[in-house]
């Protein structure tokens, strides 16, 4: 890619999108912001739908790559998760298709293998390629994603890294959450290595921090030239002082409360 790379940035006013606005500029990145919502303090960005085909079509016109978060963080009704996360992808991947595009990062989700058991202590981590097992109509809809990615691969030619992601916040909030960070340094050298990595064809990584409690394997993020630094663990002990040593809902599986009937719910107010 050139020194100074021209990235669209779809979801930019999320969590994450936030993250990446603060640090992914330090990497030598131009970013052009898209969000249905304003975007805080970033003038020029992209305001509108990716329904919106035509402003879509403009924002993704003369990048050098797409970051794609834009869409529902949680589950909701299917007919919502299939308005903006299912047809929102495929307006994403055609956009780049027409403007000519030749990389996509796409924040797929560990929900998209939910129900993947844990390892026990001593056995395998969870691989990159751990089948899709959805938790949620949110994770069926990060399968599609990753599948929808290796069409436009196969038969479009346009890259992708499809990001696996755990709990990208600034600290992790839950005790699950200390085997599935993935801090935003960590998020923004993970980025960058996957939007600077050569011949990635159509590939699938885990993503998360050097957590002392990893479940899963980020051999394939270190492939790409990713190497994590921070550490979960300095938020284990008040994080287990509060919520005890017990069992947890779903613990059995990677997606954890995302696996029981009552999964983490999408509030409209809140934005995605």
């Amino acid at each position: 890619m050139p020194t100074r790379s021209r990235i669209l940035l779809t979801g930019a006013a999320g969590t994450i999108g936030t993250f990446l606005r603060e640090l992914l500029p330090a990497y030598g990145y131009e970013l052009r912001s898209f969000d249905r919502r304003p975007v805080p303090d970033t003038p020029g960005a992209v305001v509108a739908d990716l329904h919106d085909t035509e402003a879509l079509r403009a924002a993704t016109r003369g990048v050098d790559a797409v970051v794609h978060l834009a869409g529902i963080p949680l589950e909701a009704p299917f007919e919502d998760i299939l308005r903006t996360n299912v047809e929102g992808t495929h307006r994403v991947y055609e956009a780049a298709r027409e403007e000519g595009v030749r990389r996509v990062v796409l924040a797929s989700s560990n929900h998209a293998t939910g129900f993947t058991p844990l390892p026990a202590p001593g056995e395998p981590l969870i691989p990159d390629a751990a089948p899709h097992r959805p938790d949620t109509f949110y994770g069926l809809s990060k399968c599609f994603g990753e599948d929808l990615a290796a069409l436009y691969w196969h038969r479009h030619g346009i890259e992708s890294v499809c990001l696996r992601i755990g709990s990208c916040f600034r600290a992790p909030r839950s005790v699950r959450m200390l085997s599935t960070w993935l801090s935003p340094g960590d998020c923004a050298r993970l980025l960058h290595a996957a939007l600077t990595a050569e011949n990635v064809g159509h590939t699938v990584v885990n993503a998360g921090s050097a957590n002392t409690r990893v479940r899963w394997d980020l051999s394939g993020a270190r492939a790409l030239g990713y190497e994590p630094r921070d550490d979960s663990e300095p938020y284990a002990a008040a994080l287990l002082a509060a919520e005890g040593e017990g069992p947890r809902p779903g613990s059995a599986w990677l997606g954890g409360e995302f696996c029981t009937d009552s999964p983490p719910t999408f509030r409209a107010a809140t934005g995605p």
